[in-house]
């Protein structure tokens, strides 16, 4: 199955999310802030990485534009957050995400058949759900 990084400040959420996509045989590591998760891709290289954007100590935006230094862009990006049609999505989206998801219509349940619908598509699709 895939590796996935889950980039979530909400510790029950990343766990929840954590739970269920290990329960679905991904290999998944957690980060609570973008600088934590710049760490942890020294290590990992990930299929796809979930991403708030309202983090501590280092946003999502912040956390894209450092990975984009890093030169890898393997993995999708998909902003996972509960803000809509906000500035912060538009410049995640022109930063290179992949796609803008809402949390509150997404079930933790849910986020099985957003994740293998997501690793089923080709890279660079820049669709919006919002």
């Amino acid at each position: 199955m895939a590796k996935i990084l889950i980039i979530e400040d909400d510790k029950d959420l990343n766990a929840a999310y954590a739970l269920i996509l290990n329960a679905e045989s991904h290999t998944v590591q957690s980060a609570y802030n973008g600088s934590e998760a710049l760490v942890l891709l020294k290590n990992f290289n990930p299929d796809l990485i979930l991403l708030d954007l309202l983090m501590p100590v280092k946003s999502g935006v912040e956390f894209i534009k450092e990975y984009a230094k890093s030169g890898s862009d393997h993995a999708k990006i998909v902003i996972f957050t509960n803000l809509e049609n906000s500035p912060e999505i538009n410049e995640a989206l022109e930063l290179g995400a992949y796609k803008c998801i809402v949390k509150s219509w997404t079930a933790p349940r849910g986020l099985i058949k957003v994740v293998n619908d997501l690793l089923s598509e080709p890279l660079r699709a820049q669709i919006r759900e919002n």
